[in-house]
């Protein structure tokens, strides 16, 4: 299991290469406030002087510490491996480099190895000045640092900034907010350990890096405590109820150590010898606890939480793994591959335009929409819920009045008394009713046309990602398709209006299906008028009504029954209905210009209010079943032969001519480099999306070499 911790920091010098902070791999984090003793821990662990160290806040810039154990054969190799030998050409570098037991190596100075730790601690001032200035401020951006060393115990450990209360120098004054963020950056990592470090002479309760872990951690469960400056207690006082957690406990422990004094770095005492010196320490005053407390038992007990830790993170982490290399991979298809011969791929990208452009329409397109519907679904849907509603909604009398019939009647009879409805009245009235389905029908047209529009769009945006690249071909392919859409629509709307001028320029008065229906109107009204006639004789009724009825009687043509309208001059039952609905007086006023009616009755005086006579109520009511009987054959024409031509003359022809008009107009060779313009920033994209995906894939890699057993 001990191979456990170099695998994690494989992991992170894969993820430092690409900048990436997208997977969250196990370390530790120290946390505390400022000047509790968190720099002298982690140099207590190295075992070397190579922090920056002072008074105030020194650390400034999170640096991530990695700290590699090596025997005298792995530092020959690793020497071997991770040096350029460029760099040690130089005699004093060669004999260090080479010779040298322990050393370093940043992230930032790339092959650059560090065998004096006094270098270490100020190339990190250095780089902390750099980006943080000289004068107190802070940094999110981490320092890497690499520690090799025979002496040390594999680690990854993370020193942040000090909590601090008050800003001081050029900090700003939200230095505490700021502080506080880049901590909890840190420790809100799931797979982190958080070491907190407090001062012995400061009371537990107030231990602020306990607090701020138990925002992230509240079941403690990734905690440990680390109790420092045991020897700077008060006189009289000790920590052993706080070391034995009978204060505040600590799940995974609390651990005593004792650091220098800067009096102490500032003669230069040694790390072993402040280490010996606090083995004497704990021994004298806390006996019993000597063996659980102190540096080489916290270094021991950190690289134990560290490797269970990461056996407990590593199958998560190498989920996240396989699944952020495949949603790159996607991201990287998606991007496509540089344009080697453009000619081969503007003809490639026109096809599958096209192809996607039908399919969408045939429904057979990969991407289908779940959300609402679109392409030949939708063209089926405006044809027969749209279109087909909107007809049926149209009244076959729909503008007409009593009224408007009987003075169309009367104007088509001419100067001479009619004995029977004259024909040509029903074809004006019918006629303009007829009038009345061209526009629902030029309405049809123009939303297929706007449907042949958003398949455009839908064909960009799912189906063909490639033009996403090209952001000028993109604009053409729409510019060429919306022009063949304008092209097509006068022609459509043309075929469309002609249909309806087609039923407009003959009234067919022996269509089977109007013949039929004027066959069993005129038996009804024959079997109804004998009731009434039966009723009229029994009743006495008016004279008027008695002698107008002989002249329908005795025609003797053999069609009245069977279909010729004239026969219906009889009157009916519902005419008698009719009668009495109207029974009331009726005000019939001279027609005008301005209310769009004929001259009224050619200027002839009529009483103000009368009763329309049952000839009147008949003829009225003949003209009316006759032209929705003829209304109805014509509208099922309509509604069957509008959507035939808008498919044939728009929706079939685009289909076919697609290809052909994208590729006439934009395969040419004066166009081929402005149309595969990539956008700026594509490039780009590419490149970082490339890196991504070859650091997971070697991620992947380094986890995948872990065998079963180091897992126990």
């Amino acid at each position: 299991m001990e191979a456990l911790i170099p695998v994690i920091n494989k992991l992170q010098d894969v993820f430092n290469t690409v900048g990436a902070d997208i997977i969250q791999l196990p370390q530790i984090v120290v946390v505390g406030t400022q000047s509790s003793g968190k720099s002298s821990v982690l140099e207590s662990l190295v075992g070397r002087d190579l922090l920056p160290r002072g008074t105030g806040i020194v650390t400034r810039r999170p640096l991530i510490l990695q700290l590699v154990h090596v025997s005298a054969e792995d530092r020959r190799k690793t020497a071997g491996e991770e040096n350029d030998p460029a760099t040690w050409k130089h005699s004093r570098h060669l004999s260090k480099g080479v010779d040298a037991e322990e050393w370093g190596k940043f992230l930032h100075t790339k092959n650059k190895l560090y065998t004096d730790f006094d270098e270490i601690r100020q190339e990190i001032e250095n780089e902390t000045e750099r980006i943080s200035g000289n004068n107190k401020g802070i940094s999110p951006e981490p320092i890497h640092l690499k520690i090799f060393s025979p002496n040390v115990v594999n680690l990854t450990l993370v020193d942040l900034p000090g909590m601090t209360k008050v800003p001081v120098g050029d900090q700003p004054k939200d230095i505490e907010l700021q502080i506080r963020e880049l901590i909890l950056r840190f420790i809100s990592n799931p797979n982190s350990i958080i070491l907190a470090v407090t001062a012995a002479n400061t009371d537990m309760a107030t231990s602020e890096a306990l607090k701020i872990a138990r925002e992230v951690d509240p079941d403690g469960r990734r905690t440990l405590a680390v109790i420092t400056k045991l020897d700077l207690m008060d006189a009289g006082t000790d920590a052993m109820d706080v070391l034995m957690g009978r204060v505040i406990p600590v799940k995974l422990g609390i651990i005593g150590v004792v650091n220098r004094s800067q009096l102490d770095i500032n003669n230069k005492k040694s790390v072993a010898d402040s280490i010996r010196d606090e083995y004497a320490f704990l021994q004298k005053k806390y006996p019993s606890l000597a063996n659980r407390n102190g540096t080489k038992y916290l270094a021991r007990t950190l690289n134990r939480l560290l490797m269970h830790h990461i056996r407990d993170c590593l199958p998560e982490l190498k989920t996240r793994i396989n699944v952020l290399a495949a949603q790159y991979q996607s991201l990287l298809n998606s991007y496509g591959e540089p344009v080697d011969d453009k000619s081969a791929t503007l003809l490639q990208l026109i096809t599958k335009f096209a192809t996607e452009y039908c399919n969408t329409i045939e429904g057979t397109a990969k991407y289908i929409e779940t959300s609402e519907l679109c392409g030949g679904a939708r063209i089926c849907y405006i044809f027969h819920e749209t279109f087909g509603r909107t007809l049926e909604s149209v009244d076959p009398l729909g503008g007409l009045n009593t009224i408007d019939i009987l003075t169309a009647i009367r104007n088509a009879t001419g100067p001479r008394p009619a004995l029977f409805v004259p024909e040509v009245s029903f074809e004006l009235l019918v006629k303009r009713q007829i009038k009345r389905l061209e526009e629902p029908s030029l309405r049809c047209v123009e939303l297929v046309h706007e449907e042949m529009q958003r398949i455009i769009q839908h064909c960009s945006n799912y189906s063909t990602q490639e033009l996403l690249r090209f952001p000028k071909l993109h604009d053409a392919i729409v510019e060429v398709v919306t022009s063949l859409l304008r092209r097509r629509l006068p022609v459509t709307n043309e075929m469309v209006h002609n249909l309806v001028a087609i039923e407009l320029a003959y009234i067919n008065t022996k269509h089977p299906d109007f013949a039929d229906a004027c066959g069993l109107m005129n038996n009804n009204i024959e079997e109804q008028r004998r009731n009434r006639m039966a009723r009229e004789v029994s009743s006495a009724t008016s004279r008027d009504k008695v002698s107008y009825m002989p002249p329908a009687v005795g025609d003797g043509n053999p069609e009245s029954g069977t279909g010729n309208w004239r026969g219906m001059l009889k009157t009916s039952k519902a005419e008698e209905i009719l009668a009495e609905e109207k029974s009331k007086p009726l005000t019939v006023l001279p027609a005008s210009p301005q209310k769009g009616h004929a001259v009224n009755l050619l200027d002839v005086p009529v009483p103000v209010a009368r009763k329309l006579s049952a000839r009147e109520q008949r003829d009225c009511e003949v003209i009316e079943r006759l032209i929705k009987s003829y209304f109805l054959i014509v509208r099922k024409n309509i509604q069957d032969s509008v959507p035939k031509a808008v498919m044939h003359f728009l929706v079939n022809h685009v289909k076919d001519t697609l290809q052909s008009e994208l590729v006439g107009q934009l395969y040419k060779a004066l166009l081929l480099d402005d149309l595969l313009t990539e956008s700026e920033d594509m490039a780009q994209r590419r490149k970082e999306a490339a890196d991504m995906l070859q650091a997971l894939q070697r991620a992947s890699q380094i986890i995948a070499e872990i065998r079963e057993t180091h897992l126990w």
